[in-house]
């Protein structure tokens, strides 16, 4: 009987207003600390994917989102790059939400900060550029190989 893959799955929030994205930049994590990326997590057992993004709107950056205002807008997969499993990444854009934008984790994230998608900064986790960039082209799934990921220098097995 073959092993089944157990891919970790991830929520990521795109959080836009006035043509600009909310990006935050991790630290403190031994995960890609000094890249900005965007509100995310992993999906909990029993959890669903918008309720994932949900949650993590809440713990992260302190605002309420509503189900009704989550667009699905992109999958990624990418394969095992280091001692833990593949990963399934679930993009959802919100223009909608309530409550004041608060950096509620200064122990994991030391910037939070509005940007146009054009001015990303070019210390940016690639994955998520990757599927920003999918986002403004029309796409709505890619898969990022092994080789891609040895090229960027985000393979570590």
């Amino acid at each position: 009987m073959k092993t089944r893959n157990l891919a970790y799955p991830a929520a990521y929030l795109i959080l836009e207003k006035d043509g600009k994205i909310l990006v935050a930049r991790r630290c403190n994590t031994g995960y890609q600390d000094g890249m900005y990326f965007v509100p995310a997590g992993h999906i909990e057992l029993a959890e669903l994917p918008t309720e994932a993004v949900i949650r993590e709107a809440k713990e992260e950056i302190g605002i309420d989102i509503d189900a009704k205002d989550i667009e699905q807008a992109y999958v990624q997969y990418r394969p095992k790059h280091n001692d833990t499993g593949d990963r399934i990444d679930f993009f959802f854009k919100v223009k909608k939400w309530s409550g004041e934008i608060v950096n509620m984790e200064v122990d994991k994230c030391d910037d939070v900060k509005w940007v146009l998608p054009s001015e990303i900064p070019s210390n940016f986790s690639y994955h998520v550029k990757k599927a920003i960039d999918g986002m403004n082209e029309g796409k709505t799934y890619e898969e990022i190989g092994v080789e891609e990921l040895k090229r960027e220098g985000l393979y570590m097995l």
